[in-house]
């Protein structure tokens, strides 16, 4: 399973999709994009700063 879908289980599963009347599939989208885009934001800082950054964990080459 996904991130994406265990966030939209885990929200079904506590009803947080009720006060918005959003289906829980398109708030854990807009939660992981939410992340992604903050990932982003991250990045771009350190490398403004001349700190080195690492890869995100869903572009990391597998190494196990």
């Amino acid at each position: 399973m996904t991130f994406e879908k265990e966030l939209s289980a885990l929200i079904n599963k506590h009803g947080l999709e009720r006060p918005s009347d959003t289906p829980d599939y398109i708030l854990a989208n807009y939660l992981q994009e939410c992340l992604a885009c903050f990932n982003e934001a991250m990045i771009n800082r350190e490398s403004w700063y001349g700190r080195r950054t690492t890869k995100p964990l869903d572009q990391q080459d597998d190494e196990r």
